[in-house]
């Protein structure tokens, strides 16, 4: 992984998260993020850094967006990856072994 990727993925993230948002949606991407606070602090799931790595090695390219959803239970990493060649990837990522479980071509 590029060695400066994880200062301007973390300013993409600051950047995305103070963008104008709807004023009902802020209280609920808070408690989407102190749930994920929790569940990394529990081991439930690994930290941003490790799975930024895993689709590095899947997907090179520029990470565009990062989602943790619930999947039936599940905890799974959404990560879309803009490739070399241009185009989108998302890759499903098992949020506590890091096992990809999808990757798609957009």
């Amino acid at each position: 992984m590029k060695p400066n990727l994880i200062p301007r993925l973390a300013a993409a993230l600051v950047l995305s998260l103070a963008a104008a948002a709807p004023a009902w949606a802020d209280d609920h991407k808070s408690k989407d993020h102190d749930a994920a606070r929790t569940a990394l602090a529990k081991g439930q799931v690994l930290p941003l850094t490790r799975i930024l790595a895993i689709a590095e090695q899947h997907a090179p390219g520029d990470v565009l967006k990062v989602e943790l959803e619930d999947d039936d239970g599940k905890l799974v990493y959404e990560v879309k990856v803009l490739g070399r060649n241009g185009r989108v990837r998302e890759l499903d990522i098992d949020a506590r072994t890091g096992a990809v479980l999808k990757i798609e071509n957009d």
